[in-house]
């Protein structure tokens, strides 16, 4: 299937979204040099595929942490989806939910997490900020939980906001309508300004983070922002189900290695102890396959879908999760993988050395 509709839906958002809109989800951090290599990353991997194999039918189910998905092809945590589209988040979780695929629901979402919940109707994870105020975040996260969420997913690489340059800061003005819709009910009565302060990152935050958050949910806890083995062993040992390989699309830590060329260290690092989830750059079925070749558990993905979300809404980004799964279907029949199983680091050449 041609992937044509990703950049369809890429092009017809940067056409009719308002500027700083899309440049706010477009942009990348200082020179954008993590973002630009994003992409060039996944492509830079060759591949060794089987010949005379029956893949008459492709399997792509998996298990995440016990609970059964029709794709290994999520959706990424994003935020303030609502200034994509009027529907933003419940969207979106329509989306995964038409598609068989995990939903990751952003701390920063712009309609009420209940909402959120009931348009999944089905899995879904909430990713965590620690913010400055930790009764805050853990109210966020005892809402989430009560209204159905399985897992968090804990954002590591932020304990303060990468600085945009195209967007002149961190991220655009955010409407309160929008940035405290899932806060205000919890900040006594503040003025939006110390609202928004008590809801910034907290840059004092540890990895004994973890357990805290075990032990206010009771739900299994992902690091997310991991581009290192040892720090992949590091917030297992404090009490992580997994981890999530990321450089958050390269909008914080400009120069940081894409995360395709992180994802064999940290998968060796953690040896079966959790799964690995990857994002950062994923375009199509064969960078999808690579990830998984190397070990993914699953493939997160966040621009496009908020490209469909603006284009189309519900249908749109639920056309881009489609497509994206339908190619990596094609493609492992090229390879001779009949199902995720039989993907393996065999199957891959990685780039020399020397990025």
């Amino acid at each position: 299937m041609t992937l044509l509709p990703l950049q369809a839906h890429h092009d017809q958002a940067q056409e009719t979204l308002p500027p700083e809109v899309y440049e706010y989800y477009a942009s990348g951090a200082g020179a954008e040099l993590t973002l630009q290599e994003q992409e060039q990353a996944w492509a830079r991997f060759r591949l060794r595929p089987r010949v005379l194999r029956d893949v008459s039918t492709v399997d792509l189910t998996t298990t995440l942490l016990g609970t059964p998905f029709s794709s290994p092809v999520a959706v990424a945590p994003a935020a303030f989806q609502q200034l994509a589209h009027p529907d933003g988040e419940l969207a979106v979780a329509r989306a995964a939910r038409a598609t068989g695929s995990l939903y990751v629901c952003s701390t920063r979402a712009s309609r009420p997490l209940e909402d959120v919940a009931a348009a999944a109707d089905g899995p879904w994870w909430f990713q965590v900020y620690n913010m400055r105020d930790r009764d805050l975040t853990a109210a966020l996260v005892r809402r989430a939980a009560a209204a159905g969420a399985r897992a968090l997913v804990v954002t590591g690489d932020t304990p303060v906001v990468g600085i945009k340059r195209r967007v002149s800061g961190t991220r655009i003005s955010v409407p309160d309508d929008s940035y405290l819709v899932n806060l205000e009910r919890h900040l006594a009565g503040l003025p939006a300004t110390a609202a928004r302060a008590a809801a910034e990152q907290d840059p004092s935050a540890t990895v004994d983070v973890v357990g805290w958050l075990r032990e206010i949910s009771d739900l299994p806890v992902l690091v997310k922002g991991v581009l290192r083995g040892d720090e992949a062993v590091r917030c297992l040992d404090a009490g992580a189900a997994g981890v999530v390989v990321s450089n958050h699309g390269g909008r914080q830590l400009d120069r940081a290695v894409p995360s395709a060329l992180a994802l064999a260290e940290v998968v060796r690092a953690v040896d079966g102890r959790g799964p690995v989830l990857v994002d950062g750059g994923v375009r199509s079925g064969l960078d999808c396959l690579v990830a998984l070749a190397l070990g993914a558990a699953a493939v997160l993905v966040g621009r496009p879908v908020v490209w469909g979300l603006a284009a189309d809404g519900a249908t749109g980004a639920a056309a881009a999760l489609t497509a994206l799964t339908d190619d990596l279907a094609h493609v492992m029949a090229l390879t001779g993988a009949a199902s995720l199983a039989e993907l393996d680091p065999s199957l891959v050449v990685p780039p020399a050395t020397g990025w």
